[in-house]
C-alpha cells in the first residue's frame, strides 16, 4: 500500500480495512509493518478530524460536568464565584460567564481554556 493522504471516503475506507488486516496479524508496532500502521493510524485521525469534528461543548455544560465529577455542588462555589443566587444564575445561563470567571473555573476544575472561551 502506498501512503497518500486521505482524500476521499473511498480511501478512507481502504485504509480502514488495511488496518483491520494489521491487527488481525498482529503487527508489532517497532517492525517496517507496525511503523507503516502508525502512519496510516495519524492519516485517518486526519481525516478523521477535518471530516467529523467534534463540536467543543458549552462552557456552562463543561462546568457542571467537572462539578459533578468532583463531587461539587453549587454551594462549594459560593464566596469563589460570589452569592448563591449569582452561581444559581450562572449555572443556569442567567448570567454571562465573565473572563475572571473562566480563569477561575480553569484553575480550580482542569476545564481547557479553549472551552471555557469558546
Amino acid at each position: 500500500m502506498e501512503l497518500k493522504i486521505i482524500k476521499t471516503q473511498k480511501q478512507y475506507e481502504q485504509y480502514l480495512g488495511w488496518i483491520d488486516e494489521m491487527f488481525d496479524k498482529k503487527v508489532k508496532p517497532n517492525t517496517v509493518e507496525g511503523e507503516k500502521l502508525q502512519v496510516v493510524l495519524l492519516l485517518i485521525k486526519q481525516y478523521e478530524d477535518a471530516q467529523y469534528p467534534i463540536p467543543l461543548p458549552n462552557a456552562i455544560d463543561a462546568i457542571k460536568m467537572k462539578m459533578e465529577e468532583n463531587g461539587l455542588k453549587n454551594k462549594d462555589l459560593v464566596g469563589k464565584v460570589g452569592s448563591k443566587g449569582y452561581v444559581s444564575a450562572l449555572l443556569n445561563k442567567r448570567k454571562p460567564l465573565t473572563l475572571e470567571l473562566a480563569k477561575l473555573f480553569h484553575q480550580e476544575l482542569n476545564i481547557p481554556a479553549e472551552i471555557l472561551l469558546s
